[in-house]
């Protein structure tokens, strides 16, 4: 059986350097369209206005979103055919691990699904005007259409919200998990050095 190269040390760093980029890509633009963006819209006076502001611009980010998630599931596969393998993680990396490979895959998922409801949802008024009371919420004079569409829209934010909040804190207790286990290299020149210091500390046997 043809065993696998591992790739040189810059191109994973490169690799994770990528995947971490993607996920603050993704948190980042989650946080400040709920956090900045939707409440300040309530400055413009026309609700229509509104809602082509945020669809605008989401449908901008949406590029940077699309790369990011690229880069999250690139990064980690690329990661779990070598250096994250099973057979080179302790117990509770392993544990972590798998944990991760559901959160990646989870905030693929729910990336995706909240891309597309974003872009029903912009598609029920021309040009994205769909009424809104903020970034959240819809007008009254929205539409039963356009107002089941921006709940949707919501719930499925909201799920991607927590599963890159959740992805983060894996990534952090992994990482954590990878600094407290030393290489083995160390612990096995530890093993040889050992008697032979325990040997100075007590000095010559007397006869």
């Amino acid at each position: 059986m043809q065993t696998i190269t591992a790739p040189p040390v810059p191109v994973s760093q490169v690799g994770r350097a990528t995947h971490d980029i993607g996920l603050a890509g993704l948190l980042g633009g989650n946080l400040f369209g709920r956090l900045a963006l939707h409440p300040s819209v309530t400055q413009i006076s026309d609700k229509a206005e509104r809602g082509k502001l945020v669809n605008s611009a989401w449908r901008r980010y949406g590029i940077v979103n699309s790369v990011s998630l690229l880069a999250v599931v690139a990064g980690w596969a690329g990661a779990r055919a070598d250096e994250a393998a099973p057979s080179r993680l302790s117990m509770p990396e392993r544990r972590l691990a798998l944990a991760k490979d559901v959160l990646v895959g989870l905030v693929a998922a729910t990336g995706v699904a909240t891309a597309v409801q974003g872009m029903r949802f912009a598609r029920t008024a021309p040009a994205g005007a769909v009424p809104l009371e903020d970034g959240d919420h819809t007008a009254p004079e929205a539409s039963e259409r356009q107002r089941r569409a921006k709940r949707r829209l919501n719930v499925l934010g909201r799920a991607a919200l927590a599963a890159e909040l959740a992805l983060v804190g894996v990534n952090a207790a992994l990482a954590q998990q990878g600094f407290r286990r030393p290489p083995r290299r160390r612990r096995a020149a530890s093993l040889v050095t050992r008697p032979q210091t325990s040997r100075v500390l007590r000095g010559p046997r007397r006869r």
